[in-house]
């Protein structure tokens, strides 16, 4: 089991202050809702950026949650360091599991885009063909309703 512990003298998390609380609140509360809405917004013409900001809407009620409830911040290495944290604190496995899988999905994302910085050609080749379009637009939708969504309902009644 992760040990909070670690991670406050590892410097990667830390407390938030009650001056900042109100502010962290605020921003993680308009953050995901901006990404959820992005990510519905953009499914058909963009699926790649739909998974993208699907998880950041994930990662951001997720930083919201742990603001509001818990008075903690991710410092060091936010994404990693998120999941940790949410291991240590929630006992719900499954929605541990969504948010594994939201991050493995960006992370499956972020190097095919750091690949095809290196291989411009044969990424743009790619990603501009109809079937990979389709490819994405299929992922796309089935992150956005058996990964992102069913996330979302978790952590908000978790929220309240």
């Amino acid at each position: 089991m992760v040990k909070l512990d670690i991670l406050f003298q590892e410097k990667r998390i830390s407390r938030i202050s009650e001056l900042e609380k109100g502010r962290y609140i605020n921003f993680f509360s308009n953050s995901y809702q901006d990404n959820l809405d992005h990510s519905n917004f953009v499914i058909n013409d963009f699926p790649r950026w739909s998974i993208i900001s699907g998880y950041y809407a994930m990662h951001d009620l997720t930083k919201l949650l742990l603001a509001k409830r818990f008075s903690i911040k991710i410092d060091m290495q936010v994404h990693t360091t998120t999941i940790l944290v949410v291991k240590g604190l929630l006992k719900n496995r499954q929605l541990i599991s969504l948010l594994d899988k939201g991050h493995k999905e960006f992370l499956s994302l972020a190097n095919d885009l750091a690949e095809g910085k290196r291989e411009r050609v044969k990424a743009q080749y790619y990603t501009g063909t109809d079937f990979m379009h389709k490819e994405y637009l299929k992922r796309a939708e089935e992150f956005h309703k058996e990964i992102v969504l069913p996330y979302i309902n978790k952590m908000r009644r978790l929220i309240i």
